[in-house]
């Protein structure tokens, strides 16, 4: 079993090159948001009640992926509510049942974030969509980012195009131990 945990601050590109990674692997793309949305229905976005659930039910799907051994794309926004430590525990649970993890790290510039921030496709989730909200919360955002495992690959998607980000992530799958690889 593989988990390609797929991580990039908002507005990355992450959902569209794991849509292009699922869509040329056939693996199931377990969007992070397909989570947040959820509970965000229920409990305000970072109550006590959101971060526990989200994070019970993003462990649960990887760690019964990982037992069943079916291979998936997680994508993942590190940011203040979610625990420094879920990425370790993420690898533990998929290491504990023979899996392994890829970790992607997606990199994009400040003038570009802001200016996908604002694309109408981001309204399709309860994405952050505020360039104001997105300046008064990037510090603490990329500490966030900071605190993840090193990735197997780095990608500026600010210099490649998803097409090409996608097809470097398919390279690195098919790379056993594949280690510090960087594009863009």
């Amino acid at each position: 079993m593989k988990l390609i945990f797929l991580y990039g601050p908002v507005a990355s590109g992450k959902l569209t090159i794991a849509r292009l990674v699922a869509e040329r692997t056939g693996l199931p793309l377990f969007h992070n948001h397909l989570i947040v949305d959820a509970v965000a229905a229920v409990f305000p976005f970072g109550s006590k009640a959101f971060v526990m659930l989200r994070e019970r039910f993003w462990l649960e799907t990887i760690s019964t992926a990982a037992e069943a051994g079916q291979s998936l794309i997680f994508t993942f926004a590190p940011e203040p509510t979610v625990a420094f430590d879920f990425p370790g525990r993420v690898s533990r649970l998929v290491e504990a049942a023979g899996g392994e993890v890829l970790y992607v790290a997606l990199g994009v510039g400040a003038d570009e974030q802001e200016r996908r921030l604002v694309d109408p496709t981001r309204a399709a989730f309860g994405k952050l969509r505020s360039p104001e909200i997105l300046r008064n919360l990037r510090a603490s955002m990329d500490a966030s980012m900071q605190a993840m495992p090193s990735p197997a690959i780095r990608i500026d998607t600010g210099a490649t195009t998803p097409a090409e980000a996608a097809d470097t992530i398919l390279e690195m799958i098919d790379r056993p131990n594949a280690r510090g690889a960087s594009t863009g």
